[in-house]
């Protein structure tokens, strides 16, 4: 008679489930957010219409002279482009927290941290990556030389992602506080001012042809920072807000 005792389960096929259960679940939440935002497409316009209106009232409002707009037109996008980000931001965990998907993801076998970064890699795709689409053209409309449009796009592409990991902890604090918009600001607004003074340096030097790459190196490093601690701190800030 055999026996009908389980045989040992082999580490390596558990391993090999594990990670393709992982992967479905974030395919899953990748997908879920995803279309959630698309199907609110005006609210998903908020943020770039933000930046359009932002960057094309500076020429109105200060001088319309194509040299001077050159020398502050950085200044002006990247200025824009982190308010349009932070104008988005509370909607990275809003809408989970007042239906219950918050609470699921709390108690999913899965690890919390890499759901979250799954969650600000869907905030990231819909909020800064049509601000770097953008940005170009509104560097167009500035004036601002040719030499600074990969510094643009570099440190853009760099810092928006930056911003959303750090006002993602600024979120997972507020989340629980109606209103919140102000203690947002806050909350995020001196943390952001390092990748604001470093990704208007790259491209003002990049507009006057002196080397950019140690910004860019600061930025990098900041990401490399912030995706390491941010979903630590993120998860932690959201157990504390649903207790």
């Amino acid at each position: 008679m055999k026996s009908t005792r389980p045989m040992p389960a082999d580490k390596t096929y558990i391993q090999q489930r594990t990670t393709t259960t992982l992967s479905s679940a974030l395919w899953a939440l990748l997908k879920r957010d995803l279309t959630i935002a698309y199907r609110h497409f005006g609210e998903l316009m908020h943020p770039v219409i933000f930046f359009l209106i932002a960057v094309s009232l500076f020429p109105l409002a200060i001088n319309p002279d194509p040299m001077f707009l050159q020398k502050i037109a950085s200044g002006i996008i990247w200025v824009a482009a982190l308010l349009s980000t932070m104008l988005a931001l509370d909607n990275l965990f809003r809408s989970d927290y007042e239906d219950g998907t918050l609470e699921q993801l709390m108690l999913t076998s899965h690890p919390i941290t890499v759901l979250i970064l799954a969650k600000v890699a869907t905030h990231w795709l819909v909020t800064g990556l049509p601000l770097i689409i953008t940005a170009p053209l509104l560097g167009l409309m500035l004036n601002l030389p040719d030499s600074a449009y990969l510094a643009l796009f570099i440190s853009l592409s760099l810092g928006t992602p930056t911003m959303s990991l750090i006002g993602g902890i600024g979120v997972a604090l507020t989340v629980g506080i109606r209103r919140s918009g102000i203690l947002l600001t806050l909350v995020v607004m001196p943390l952001f001012i390092p990748v604001l003074i470093f990704g208007t340096s790259a491209v003002e030097a990049a507009s006057v042809q002196l080397p950019f790459s140690g910004q860019l190196y600061l930025l990098c490093a900041m990401l490399i920072f912030s995706l390491s601690l941010a979903p630590l701190a993120i998860a932690t800030s959201l157990r504390i807000s649903l207790n």
